[in-house]
């Protein structure tokens, strides 16, 4: 048995069996790299599925680690420490919000906004003041609360009875969101460019909409920002790139590269309704990860990667587009910066599993999604590298199900692409597959 086959073997035996894995064993990364136990280099999209922004073992992040692990890893918030309030004053200016709390993971973030939020609407309106209003197809998480915002089906069944007093909406859609919130809604929560949903953005009507309607029934606006959050849009918050302000916000994945820590951001009339006691997290803030947390926004600053994640993210939005043009099984691309989808007419796990022996990782979700997460780091030349081996992978596919379509009697679908311009027919294509 060789190394690799040990490492899976035993996790097999011992692990919880939640997670598909891909038969991959990763044994250290660099930059934008990731390497196998034989030493096989794969460029990698996935980031850590958006943690890793700064890609692997950044020297300054590796120097901060070490520097401040061997002062304090981890102290009880019943003491201060010298990183946590300049966190939290870092975010706070850079967000325009008054506070924050630290946790350590997205769901917990969200966790601590609905709790707020519930605060703030009971003081307001009473225990009636308790309605929540999230989005059909969202995704906040694996924790009670949060996956009882979480609009899809697949994660809920199986674990109600869960948050009473939750509505759903389209996405996007103004008329269902004006009816469904009342005075009685404490907080609307919504991604502004969903991830796990399918890299699908609401629009900034909608946003605008969220608002308004906040606003006059005096609800929290609530933006989980996990995913698209803090830079990967190209502004250091999501909302910044669609010109609407929550009254709280989520974020965790690249904040403190790699090492967890999350928090939600609060205007102060919601902060105010909270008190000592009602709200705490033994890990939130701890002296590493806030250090760590630090010099992650100062390298996105002085390395200018904002910059980046536009330019690139331009590049790459660009090139998905043109695989949709060329290739039938390649239906819309969607995205900004470095946080895109391109959605396929087939099944996106095989491609994945193909890439990984091409020396690519890429992510497939809502099983007919490519989704694109790659570091901030990434540039152009990186980009080809991926596109050419999607342009192999799409021409084997497409070959592959033109054979499997000869025969029968189908008309030709139309098909729009990204930009929602021109479009083209393409072959039926079998059943979708199941998400892993």
């Amino acid at each position: 048995m060789t190394k690799a086959e040990e490492i899976i073997e035993r996790e097999q035996r011992f692990l919880l069996p939640t997670y598909h894995r891909y038969p991959l064993v990763v044994e250290r990364g660099k930059g934008v790299f990731l390497f196998d136990l034989a030493g096989k280099r794969y460029l990698d999209f996935v980031a850590g599925l958006g943690v890793n922004a700064l890609g692997h073992a950044h020297p300054r992040v590796v120097k901060v680690i070490r520097e401040q692990a061997a002062r304090a890893i981890h102290l009880s918030n019943l003491y201060y420490n010298e990183y946590q309030g300049r966190l939290a004053e870092k975010l706070c200016q850079l967000s325009s919000l008054d506070r924050a709390f630290f946790a350590n993971s997205g769901t917990e973030a969200i966790e601590g906004s609905i709790k707020l939020a519930r605060l703030a609407g009971h003081r307001i309106g009473g225990e009636a003041k308790s309605q929540l209003i999230a989005l059909e197809g969202s995704y906040h998480g694996r924790t009670f609360g949060s996956m009882s915002l979480t609009g899809q089906d697949k994660y809920r069944q199986g674990f109600e009875p869960l948050l009473e007093n939750v509505k759903f909406v389209p996405r996007n859609d103004r008329s269902a969101l004006a009816a469904a919130v009342s005075d009685e809604t404490c907080a609307i929560v919504l991604e502004p460019i969903f991830g796990e949903g399918g890299i699908r953005e609401c629009s900034p009507e909608f946003l605008a909409e969220c608002r308004a309607l906040a606003d006059r029934h005096r609800a929290a606006l609530i933006f989980d920002e996990i995913q698209c959050g803090l830079g990967r849009t190209g502004t250091i918050f999501a909302f910044q790139t669609f010109g609407v302000v929550p009254d709280i916000v989520a974020i965790a994945k690249p904040i403190a590269a790699g090492l967890p820590l999350a928090a939600f951001l609060a205007r102060q009339d919601f902060a105010s309704a909270i008190h000592v006691g009602q709200h705490g997290s033994t890990f939130g803030g701890g002296p590493l990860a806030c250090r760590v947390a630090l010099e992650y926004l100062v390298i996105v600053e002085e390395e200018n990667l904002l910059e980046n994640v536009r330019r690139v993210g331009s590049y790459l939005e660009e090139q998905l587009s043109l695989l949709t043009t060329r290739y039938s099984v390649a239906r819309q691309a969607r995205g900004r910066g470095l946080i895109q989808g391109l959605e396929l007419e087939i099944p996106a796990r095989p491609i994945v599993e193909q890439a990984v022996a091409e020396g690519v990782l890429f992510n497939s979700t809502q099983d007919t999604v490519l989704r694109f997460l790659p570091p901030f780091l990434i540039q152009e030349k990186q980009v080809d590298k991926a596109i050419r081996v999607l342009k192999k992978l799409f021409g084997r596919s497409q070959t592959s199900h033109v054979r499997v379509s000869m025969g029968s009697s189908v008309s030709d679908g139309q098909k729009a692409d990204a930009r929602g311009g021109t479009a083209k027919a393409h072959p039926a294509l079998g059943e979708k597959e199941g998400r892993a």
